[in-house]
């Protein structure tokens, strides 16, 4: 398979991927700012926001107020912004169009219309919407091109670049979530104190679709471990590290060459230490350096494949 196509599908994977978890992401910060007590003026939740997707300095050179309205148009719309939901539609469709004829007609036709929907909302419209429908729709869009992915699609290597982008990212972004709106919430864990506080616990499982998958699990109250334990360790979440590195250990495994045992090695090492690791052995070590640590693995792992398979960047 020629790195070049490998390339766009890995990254078109990729790009909806990290819009789709840009969108939970505000949609727990916008949940918890209406919230008794906040009065929509949560600003420590929407500075977490950028500092989960490191916009923190890109934001205030805008000379922004850090309110809601403010975050949610830079990160959504902001053409300046790379990271945006706006610029990472944008990238997906550029990457799909580029190996149009290895997409089937349902993932050409999914990509291209959720770009042109986009593309007509402006910051007046998107003042003039409800934020948590907005969100809706664009993980709608994602889920909808990552259905007709594996419905249309032949499962080859082609598939299987569709599926790392999506699963590197996904791990990415779930530790960058956890850590962030964990400690921010931890000076009131070992238990619930009050109302709100079960609130803002199930607005973070909501954000990764893990409410009732929590309520299933424990049949218990919502508790900071637990939720920890269920979006690192828990194989069966879809959304949990441990589940990401098993998809993309396997994956690893099957498109695996003669110059991929480096790649195979640090994806290897990064699901045993999820398969047999326990919330203790983290807890004890410190839940961020923990997280911190996963992060600058999952992303050497993310420029391995890139040396290996994928376009070498330009220097």
């Amino acid at each position: 398979m020629l790195s070049r196509t490998a390339d766009h599908l890995y990254w078109m994977a990729r790009y909806t991927e990290r819009a789709e978890n840009t969108v939970r992401m505000l949609d727990v910060s916008y949940r918890m700012s209406l919230l008794p007590g906040t009065n929509g003026g949560d600003t420590e939740g929407w500075s977490a926001i950028l500092d989960i997707s490191e916009l923190s300095e890109a934001f205030t050179r805008t000379g922004r107020p850090l309110t809601a309205h403010d975050v949610i148009e830079f990160v959504v719309l902001d053409r300046d912004n790379p990271s945006s939901v706006w610029n990472c539609l944008r990238a997906a469709r550029e990457n799909a169009h580029a190996v149009r004829g290895t997409l089937t007609a349902e993932m050409w036709e999914t990509t291209n219309a959720t770009w042109l929907e986009i593309r007509e909302v402006t910051p007046q419209k998107l003042q003039g919407m409800d934020p948590g429908e907005f969100f809706e729709w664009v993980k709608f869009r994602s889920h909808l091109l990552r259905g007709v992915t594996f419905g249309t699609m032949l499962h080859d290597e082609a598939f299987k670049f569709v599926r790392l982008g999506t699963f590197l990212e996904r791990a990415d972004n779930t530790a960058r979530l956890l850590d962030v709106k964990y400690h921010s919430l931890l000076p009131k864990a070992e238990g619930l104190t009050s109302s709100t506080d079960f609130y803002q616990w199930g607005a973070l499982l909501r954000s990764v679709s893990a409410f009732e998958t929590y309520r299933h699990v424990y049949r218990d109250v919502i508790t900071p471990y637990k939720v920890a334990e269920l979006l690192i360790l828990n194989h069966a979440m879809p959304r949990s590290l441990h589940a990401c590195l098993d998809e993309i250990n396997d994956i690893l495994c099957d498109i695996a060459n003669v110059h991929s045992a480096e790649a195979t090695r640090q994806a290897g090492e990064l699901h045993a230490a999820l398969h047999y690791g326990r919330m203790d052995d983290i807890f004890e070590a410190g839940l961020h350096p923990w997280l911190e640590r996963f992060l600058a693995r999952i992303n050497r792992l993310g420029d391995s494949v890139g040396d290996i398979f994928l376009v070498p960047v330009a220097a």
